[in-house]
């Protein structure tokens, strides 16, 4: 029985190295405080809608932890509910590796970057396939991906915290990145053709 939300990550073990590297006093304010989230929030809803990649953790009934890339469109993790979040998913190389451990362990844990802008979002819950449910299916369906969708696997959000930015080295997406390409190739012929026409104007110059 947890006594606070952030329980799920800070365990009695973890606690106890808290208590000794001695950080545990300012994070048993952040419990008495407003501590960590238990719903999925507008703020969290406003950050899922611009993510267009994310880590999946999983585990088998052994402990043996296992992290996947998940990629699509900008939102393509979609809030269902104020506790669930969902996914479409897609054929890829077979593995089933997290389909296995969800079997026979439904925790799971979502690891939510945006490089660009320096932030990250860490998010515990129990996650579950659902296979066979075609309106849930074309609910989560990417339009910009032209797969075909095998199944969902819906999130449902036990707590989650924004963590801290530091170290956090900016990286930009090709959808990020493609206007400002844009631009400096317009700029770039509009440089061109300036130069050109003072070419062309000093060659008449030269021949008068």
């Amino acid at each position: 029985m947890r006594t606070f939300p952030s329980d799920v990550a800070f365990t009695p073990a973890v606690k106890a190295i808290q208590t000794q590297k001695g950080s545990r006093r300012s994070y048993a304010r952040v419990e008495h405080g407003d501590g960590w989230q238990t719903t999925v929030t507008p703020e969290l809803a406003a950050f899922l809608a611009d993510l267009d990649m994310f880590y999946l953790g999983t585990a088998n009934a052994a402990g043996q932890p296992y992290i996947q890339y998940r990629g699509g469109s900008p939102g393509f993790l979609k809030v269902i509910d104020d506790h669930m979040l969902g996914f479409a998913d897609f054929g890829g190389n077979r593995q089933y590796v997290t389909l296995g451990n969800l079997s026979e362990n439904p925790k799971a844990f979502l690891f939510l970057m945006d490089y660009a802008n320096g932030r990250r979002v860490k998010v515990w819950g129990t996650a579950r396939v659902v296979e066979g449910d075609a309106a849930l299916e074309e609910k989560l369906r990417d339009p910009a991906y032209p797969g075909k969708v095998e199944r969902v696997i819906l999130f449902t959000v036990e707590a989650w915290d924004v963590n801290c930015q530091q170290h956090i080295r900016p990286r930009f997406s090709q959808c990020q990145i493609a206007p400002v390409v844009a631009g400096l190739k317009a700029r770039v012929a509009e440089l061109e053709a300036d130069v050109e026409r003072l070419r062309s104007g000093h060659h008449a110059d030269n021949s008068q």
